[in-house]
């Protein structure tokens, strides 16, 4: 690695030229990466859900639906808006009453069951089907194109619109967020650092990163927008201290080398050892997103534990290229560091360590008990604001259609009419659904078949399957809407095995039933594979456990909050958070545990030794704390998508508990348990051999 270091650094120019040039692909992949706005597409695909959706998608062309309510306008104009809609590029039909009978019928004289599914008192209603899913360009541009025709009295409602407006705010506020990350992070960082040129460097070099990162997910195909809106802050958040590390040992060298390349090739070498290990626990706990059933845990651990390799990586080459380019203008501008020195609490936390072993206990059952309690939501128009127009729509089809969700039911259309027709009455009569729009349901009686025209028999039945439409009052996600779709899959199943039932409300209630799984799956994952490191660090069995319950009770007070405050948080929340702060902050438990053991190993009773580890240890565990508080805390503070606002201010509270956990509550625990620690961890207050140090020294 020295070798390599010394590469970087006797080629600094070099180095930074071919870090521009390799930001020309990265751009390119980044702005033809495809961006996902539509969570419910992340479920997986063996679903019966699912498997519904495909069918929709391939034998109907009817991936996604949205209802258009057309107020205070005529028959004839109704019209002409239907033939303008079905005109537009990817809008696979238009379906309105003039699609069953003459439109010229008043509508007074329509059978109830008709008359109640298009029409109120000063508006009506029509069903929009297009040709791909919500999430893809071609729908979103429909919908666009779909307002400007419809104008200012027609509102659009539905799953489809709702991912639309979802790009649209998430598009705009993107670039705030990162705008806002910078500004906050250098504000940190200029009263961490001595210089007022080192924050700039070290945002430039981690912006390389993130470009670099973002570029290389064109490789996935698509990212979602949560990932999309996070990624950048994230990778701010929690590769900063890289940085840092790097500048503080190249300082330390310039001081044994009069050379400045040899000492950066040295702190290059050294610094990575350091960094390495460091990134291991980050890069662990978004891994552990990745074995989410929810593909949305693999889209953001894979570009997340990307984002950190990458950074570990431009710390060692971009970083040091621009520390010795601009190293003359880094000296010239310093300044006192004006974050507080930790001697009082060093004695504080000693002095008093039962008083805080004891806080942590009293703490640790009612944050435990409020973390299991909170309340989650799972509706993307939860997130988003009130005043959004697929919100405005959503609601106004709610409150005048009684129309909340719409489930898509498939049969084969080998079953008998009459069947159809007894299972429709079941449906019917299941509590909460609304109406039920089928074909068996109007031919016969009311409407003979014969005057039915081609493509609505075509919409109803095609390829082997027979397509049913049920209305439903309640909302997704709610438990009223998820025992009607219990009830429905019964009925379906009692007539048809292989019928399936699609749609917004089904996929949520999947999604339900998989966040609750991830949850326990993810968490489980990444607390055993952050123990192994930390196993392998201090070679101890009782650290690992200590270190990872202090981050524990950290968790669970960021969690706790939300219940004790009477907040409900996006279910994607309750998943990530856990991961994402282990992860990112269990390395200020390490650091102040390694100085710990340093300093029992030079023969200081524990007291001692605790008091000078957080001495020397607090003001970098601060700075860390406060780099990845500011990275995320402005998202938090301004992003209008509840769902981001939510999770970037658990994720800078949670910086900012971890900090305060170790620092405050974590040395009790290691004075209270030394003994324990020294009986269970391999030369825990033994130096290392002198030939050892000797080998060390020479690599």
């Amino acid at each position: 690695m020295k070798k390599f270091g010394r590469w970087i650094a006797k080629h600094s120019t070099s180095t930074l030229i071919i870090a521009i040039i390799l930001l020309i692909p990265s751009f390119i992949g980044f702005i033809n990466t495809k961006v996902n706005y539509d969570i419910l597409t992340y479920l997986p695909k063996n679903l019966d859900t699912m498997k519904g959706q495909e069918i929709l998608e391939k034998n109907f062309n009817n991936a996604a639906t949205a209802m258009l309510i057309v107020e205070n306008m005529q028959t004839k104009d109704v019209l002409k808006l239907k033939n303008e809609i079905e005109k537009v590029k990817g809008v696979e039909k238009v379906i309105w009453i003039s699609d069953i009978l003459d439109s010229s019928v008043p509508k007074e004289f329509l059978p109830k069951d008709i008359k109640d599914v298009f029409y109120r008192e000063n508006s009506t209603l029509l069903f929009i089907q297009f040709n791909e899913s919500a999430s893809s360009l071609t729908t979103m541009k429909a919908i666009e194109n779909i307002r400007m025709i419809a104008g200012k009295n027609c509102f659009l409602a539905g799953m489809a619109a709702i991912v639309k407006d979802t790009k649209d705010l998430a598009d705009k506020e993107t670039p705030i967020y990162v705008l806002l990350a910078v500004i906050l992070t250098l504000l940190v960082l200029t009263l961490a650092m001595e210089s007022y040129v080192t924050p700039i460097i070290f945002v430039l070099s981690i912006g390389f990163a993130v470009i670099y990162n973002f570029g290389t997910n064109i490789f996935l195909g698509q990212i979602s927008y949560i990932t999309k809106a996070l990624a950048a802050v994230l990778q701010l958040g929690v590769t900063m201290d890289y940085s840092i590390f790097l500048l503080h040992r190249y300082e330390e060298e310039k001081k044994e080398f009069e050379d400045r390349s040899e000492a950066m090739a040295e702190a290059i070498a050294s610094t990575f050892s350091a960094i390495t290990g460091s990134s291991l626990t980050t890069i662990a706990g978004f891994v552990a997103l990745t074995v989410m059933s929810l593909g949305i845990g693999k889209d953001m651990g894979i570009v997340m534990a990307k984002g950190v390799f990458i950074g570990v990586l431009t710390t060692v080459t971009v970083l040091p290229a621009m520390i010795l380019t601009f190293d003359k203008q880094i000296h010239k501008y310093q300044h006192k560091v004006l974050l507080p020195e930790f001697n009082r609490t060093a004695n504080l936390v000693t002095k008093y360590y039962k008083v805080f072993a004891t806080i942590a206990i009293l703490i640790f059952v009612p944050a435990f008990i409020g973390q299991a309690s909170t309340n989650v939501y799972y509706n993307l128009d939860e997130s988003l604001p009130k005043d959004l127009k697929s919100i405005i729509a959503t609601n106004k089809l709610k409150n005048e259609y009684n129309m909340t969700t719409t489930h898509m039911i498939l049969i084969k259309d080998k079953i008998p009419a009459y069947k159809v027709k007894n299972m429709i009455k079941e449906i019917e009569m299941v509590d909460g659904v609304e109406r039920v729009i089928a074909y068996d349901k109007f031919v016969g009686n009311r409407i003979p078949e014969k005057f039915l025209p081609e493509d609505i028999r075509s919409f109803a039945s095609k390829n082997g399957y027979k397509l049913i439409i049920v209305t439903s009052k309640y909302k997704a996600a709610s438990p009223e809407e998820n025992l009607q779709i219990d009830r429905i899959n019964s009925i379906v199943k009692s007539y048809d095995k292989a019928g399936l039932v699609a749609g917004e409300g089904p996929l949520t209630k999947d999604l339900i039933e998989l966040a609750d799984k991830d949850f326990k799956k993810a968490n489980w994952v990444s607390i055993l594979a952050i123990f192994v490191i930390i196993l392998a660090v201090f070679t101890s069995l009782s650290l690992p456990i200590i270190l990872i319950l202090c981050i524990e009770l950290a968790i669970f007070i960021n969690m706790a909050i939300p219940f004790f405050t009477g907040q409900t948080i996006p279910f994607i929340a309750s998943i990530v958070i856990g991961c994402i702060q282990l992860g990112a902050t269990v390395d200020y438990a390490i650091l102040l545990s390694t100085r710990f053991r340093e300093e029992i190993r030079e023969g200081r009773d524990k007291f001692d030794a605790m008091r000078i580890a957080v001495q020397s240890s607090g003001r970098s565990i601060l700075t860390s704390a406060l780099s990845f508080f500011s990275a995320t805390i402005g998202v938090g503070l301004i992003s209008k998508m509840d769902m981001i606002q939510t999770l970037c201010k658990m994720l800078a509270r949670g910086a900012l508990i971890s900090m305060v956990v170790i620092v405050f509550i974590l040395p009790s625990i290691l004075i209270i348990c030394e003994g324990i620690i020294s009986a269970t961890s391999k030369n825990w207050n033994k130096k290392p051999s002198l030939k050892l140090t000797l080998a060390k020294e020479s690599e």
